[in-house]
């Protein structure tokens, strides 16, 4: 959003008394920053209430957002809801959270953490790949297991995949996963 303030011009619907903005710039407004000019643009040697200067409020046709592209694989399982494998944008691919499943059939290769570590890091390699990304690119991962005491075992599989400088990450334990997974990891990577 952008703020203009202008001098000499009178619309009585957009008046403001900056008196009372000036304290508060710049001002925080919704996605944007706004800022108002100094206090030299609403001081008027005339007295006269008809030159007071007003804010207005435009939105830009660019609002520095970018484009989003959802990235999408059957050489991994499909979302399981009303999300997406992964979303590029502004140079960046954002990996949802990926489980053990066979692509093919939707089930867990296994009951196990190592399997399941295992496959959702293939899956993981799938989405990066079909982003344009790899494991070399990604910058951070986090893990989510349904149980902590696993940690040692999906580290022993995890380091396989993420060559130095592996991505920052945080682990956590979680109280249920999906489909009762033994664990889920999502990532971020650059382009």
């Amino acid at each position: 959003m952008a703020w203009s303030v202008a001098r000499f011009f009178s619309v009585t619907a957009a008046v403001v008394d900056l008196r009372a903005l000036r304290t508060r710039s710049p001002l925080a407004i919704g996605l944007g920053c706004a800022s108002l000019a100094g206090s030299s643009l609403w001081h008027s040697s005339s007295s006269s209430r008809s030159h007071q200067p007003f804010a207005s409020m435009s939105v830009s046709a660019d609002a520095g957002l970018g484009l989003k592209e959802a990235v999408q694989t059957e050489k991994a399982p499909a979302a399981l809801g009303p999300y997406s494998q992964a979303i590029k944008a502004n140079n960046m691919v954002y990996v949802s959270g990926v489980l053990g499943l066979v692509p093919e059939t939707g089930k867990f290769i296994a009951d196990g953490v190592e399997e399941q570590t295992e496959q959702l890091l293939k899956n993981m390699g799938e989405i990066l790949k079909a982003s344009g990304a790899s494991y070399s690119s990604v910058v951070k991962t986090t893990i989510m297991l349904a149980d902590l005491n696993d940690f040692k075992k999906v580290n022993e599989i995890y380091g396989k995949y993420f060559p130095p400088p592996a991505p920052a990450r945080s682990t956590y334990q979680v109280a249920a996963l999906p489909l009762d997974a033994k664990i889920e990891i999502e990532c971020i990577a650059s382009l």
